[in-house]
């Protein structure tokens, strides 16, 4: 049976959060919302659609959402030519290919976003296949897109370990039944991530890279 490490990108291999933020802040400044950096911050994992019910309701004028998301990927746009990965990213990803771990990218990022993320991180070599939140009915924290990782590494939910950095992502793993791993390096604290299901918590993929042979993929 394939073995397969399931990984969010946005925050868990580039360090993109807090553009995100930014960038959603001006959109929704514009749209004629404020909202708080942090609550922005807190629903950074949710697709576009979901993130904007998170955070202006479900009540809202829901006509708005293409203008706000649009506007939200021209701003971050500006950034694909200098998005930055974590440490170790690639040296994670390439490493746990070599140990026979089918590497799947489980992320919202969709198009030339999903393209410059890749770029950043440079590591094509070791990703064996992408699963878009555009593929499935529902996103994260839904486990759909989990599920559909896994179809694509052909492996069981028994036989896998997902890597994120929000309460979406381990809410998402832990529905389909797979073993996850919370980062810190997406700015989200350790007990918030523990408390959505993490089995276990590293600073970055340095640190989970470092300690590779005790954490859930050993």
């Amino acid at each position: 049976m394939n073995r397969a490490a399931l990984f969010d990108v946005d925050g868990t291999l580039a360090d993109t959060n807090h553009l995100h933020v930014t960038s959603w802040w001006e959109a929704l400044r514009q749209g004629g919302h404020q909202v708080a950096m942090h609550d922005i911050h807190r629903a950074i994992g949710l697709p576009g659609d979901d993130l904007l019910a998170h955070l202006l309701g479900e009540d809202r004028d829901t006509g708005e959402d293409d203008t706000l998301s649009a506007a939200h990927d021209t701003l971050y746009g500006t950034y694909f030519d200098r998005l930055p990965r974590l440490d170790s990213a690639a040296e994670l990803l390439r490493e746990l290919a070599r140990r026979g771990w089918r590497v799947v990218l489980v992320t919202s990022a969709k198009d030339t976003e999903l393209d410059a993320l890749r770029r950043a991180i440079d590591a094509d070599d070791a990703i064996t296949a992408t699963a878009s939140s555009d593929d499935v009915e529902q996103g994260k924290p839904a486990p759909d897109p989990v599920h559909h990782a896994l179809g694509l590494a052909g492996a069981s939910a028994r036989d896998a370990v997902f890597v994120g950095d929000t309460v979406w992502d381990m809410k998402a793993a832990t529905r389909a039944d797979v073993t996850c791993v919370g980062l810190l390096c997406g700015g989200i604290p350790r007990r918030d991530l523990e408390e959505a299901g993490a089995r276990a918590v590293y600073e970055h993929p340095a640190d989970l890279l470092g300690h590779l042979d005790s954490s859930p993929f050993g």
